[in-house]
């Protein structure tokens, strides 16, 4: 066996190994759950080994929708211990216990993808699928899309990026003395100089509490919720999914109305959120206006949603040369890097991995390079969650399904 081979084994053993009948947990221990785009990313792994579980794995992730379109980040399928919060703090009353948040619509694309690896075996799934996946992309539309036409966040964890130095400048400004006694039990598997802070945790918890307090209904949410953070990475994802979600209708002879008018509103929007202090993609806090002055993972997810712009050609080429295995989740010369914290300088290869997808479908020469680093990144280092971008230091949970998907969709792949 080559050594491609024996890595892709690994990678499939990962993904099985974390297989829970229907749907795939992140990692033993740390993530005992499904978690909403991590699945995503891990089904577009396994439809390279098992079509018809890759279905699966999404029309699980769809059957915790709620009735007003929402696809919650976590779902509680069974009882599992070592993770806080589970369903009792939530408190939601979905179909699937579950959080009561959403995260980044990568599923939407993950069925077209998967879809088209065999097109007459899945177009009865995916029919099944689209009145489901209509709703997530209108609830967005509806509930999370900012007065110039981006998408927002009400929760760190609903962006994906729970610690980013995206929201530092709107969480400054949130009184969170009001949180309530809890127990943390993330650091309990990892190392807390990994993770986010005790200061972030309380406002995690806190935001959590007023969505409780509001029942989780998304009008009380947009009233009271002091946390409304414009995201890149949000938007770019969200107008993919409409994208693809466009063709997937055009395809399959189903309603399109308000989908090129959704198209057209978030290409306004992504707009609003270039700053040209820093020459990239930058998040907006909704109230004030200001920018965070990050260059993020997320700003670089530009092409993935089909839009190009000289100024983030520019950041690519800084960023494959500045460190040895980008591209990292924050900007190696911001205040706030951190080589090893979460989403504040690692390099998540499932992030190059979306990356990676909008770099070659628009055919920028810079791909073959970042998929060639991540290649020998995984290759050498193993699927841990995230990784030190200068030297390659793994770091996070270990046998990390979305870390597995990323080689088996895209890195293993010679360039």
């Amino acid at each position: 066996m080559t050594t491609t081979d024996v890595v892709t084994q690994r990678a499939i053993d990962v993904l099985k190994a974390n297989d829970r009948g229907g749907y795939t947990i992140p990692t033993d221990g740390l993530y005992p759950y499904q978690w909403n785009w991590d699945s995503a990313i891990s089904a577009l792994g396994i439809a390279e080994f098992d079509l018809e579980r890759a279905w699966q794995e999404i029309e699980t992730l769809m059957s915790g929708q709620w009735a007003s379109g929402m696809v919650p980040q976590i779902l509680f399928h069974n009882p599992a211990t070592g993770y806080f919060p589970g369903p009792e703090t939530w408190r939601c009353d979905g179909p699937v216990p579950s959080s009561g948040i959403s995260q980044p619509p990568v599923a939407v694309t993950a069925a077209r993808l998967i879809w088209e690896k065999n097109p007459a075996q899945g177009r009865d799934r995916l029919n099944a699928l689209v009145p489901k996946l209509r709703a997530w992309i209108d609830w967005y539309m509806a509930w999370r899309l900012d007065d110039q036409g981006a998408i927002f966040t009400v929760h760190p964890w609903e962006s994906g990026r729970d610690n980013a130095p995206d929201w530092d400048k709107a969480m400054a400004r949130i009184d969170t003395s009001g949180v309530e006694s809890y127990t943390r039990q993330d650091t309990k598997h990892v190392n807390s100089a990994h993770r986010p802070t005790q200061k972030d945790y309380d406002l995690y918890v806190w935001l959590l509490q007023i969505g409780r307090s509001a029942q989780w209904d998304d009008a009380e949410i947009a009233r009271i919720n002091p946390f409304r953070v414009s995201d890149p990475l949000m938007t770019f994802i969200t107008l993919r999914a409409v994208r693809d979600f466009l063709h997937i209708s055009n395809e399959l002879g189903h309603d399109t109305t308000s989908l090129n008018q959704y198209i057209e509103t978030l290409e306004q929007g992504v707009q609003t959120l270039w700053n040209p202090d820093i020459s990239a993609f930058d998040s907006r806090d909704t109230s004030s206006g200001e920018f965070s002055g990050s260059i993020s993972c997320g700003s670089y997810l530009c092409w993935y949603a089909g839009v190009d712009h000289p100024g983030m050609r520019a950041q690519l080429q800084n960023a494959l040369a500045v460190s040895k295995y980008p591209i990292a989740s924050y900007n190696l010369n911001g205040e706030a890097f951190d080589p090893h914290r979460y989403w504040r300088g690692p390099t998540w290869p499932c992030m190059n991995l979306l990356i990676g997808l909008g770099l070659a479908e628009r055919n920028v020469p810079e791909e073959p390079e970042l998929r060639a680093r991540i290649r020998e990144l995984l290759a050498t280092q193993g699927f841990s969650e995230y990784f030190n971008p200068i030297d390659g230091d793994p770091a996070g949970g270990k046998s990390f399904s979305w870390t597995a998907a990323t080689w088996l969709y895209w890195a293993r792949h010679d360039t």
